[in-house]
């Protein structure tokens, strides 16, 4: 059994992330490609006949989630490079819990919908797991603690304080 490192995590140089992030974005490139041959091919040869307003439109939705969420990542791992040398390598796409996560579940859920697309029609409700994904990280991150954040207390002046001390000995010795 393999022990863990001790002390800090290693980080990883520019050059090993502007590599990382090509082979990531090229991974997607990939992804896309792959599953929309494999979708209008099939759509092709075996649905034509089917190919009307509503598969038209859901792959042009599935066509601007691709689109949107690859730029977002290509334009988030764009280097910097000054005189043939790097200077910014841009944000890590494999980092763990950033931004691009999100983008990467986004074109895999994508991928993955318009596949199972062509068992059944149904398969295309899946797209709905993005907006309530969304709305439960705006919840979970800025809606809910905002809405059930506890009160600021108003400060309370001396003369305030020692009245209600009074007011409490005086309760106290009632009872």
């Amino acid at each position: 059994m393999k022990m863990p490192p001790k002390g800090k995590q290693a980080t990883k140089g520019q050059k090993q992330i502007a590599e990382e992030n090509q082979s990531t974005l090229q991974f997607y490139v990939y992804v896309i490609g792959g599953v929309n041959i494999v979708y209008y091919s099939v759509w092709y040869f075996f649905y034509w006949d089917l190919f009307t307003m509503r598969p038209i439109v859901l792959s042009l939705l599935t066509a601007a989630i691709y689109f949107g969420s690859y730029k977002f990542m290509s334009n988030m791992a764009q280097s910097v490079y000054q005189d043939g040398h790097l200077v910014d390598a841009g944000t890590d796409l494999n980092m763990e819990s950033g931004m691009a996560e999100h983008s990467k579940d986004l074109i895999l859920l994508t991928s993955i919908v318009q596949s199972l697309s062509l068992l059944s029609g149904y398969f295309w409700l899946f797209l709905l797991l993005a907006p309530a994904r969304v709305l439960h990280i705006l919840w979970v991150n800025f809606l809910g603690p905002w809405f059930f954040a506890p009160a600021e207390e108003q400060p309370v002046d001396d003369k305030k304080q020692k009245k209600l001390e009074r007011k409490m000995k005086r309760q106290q010795i009632v009872r």
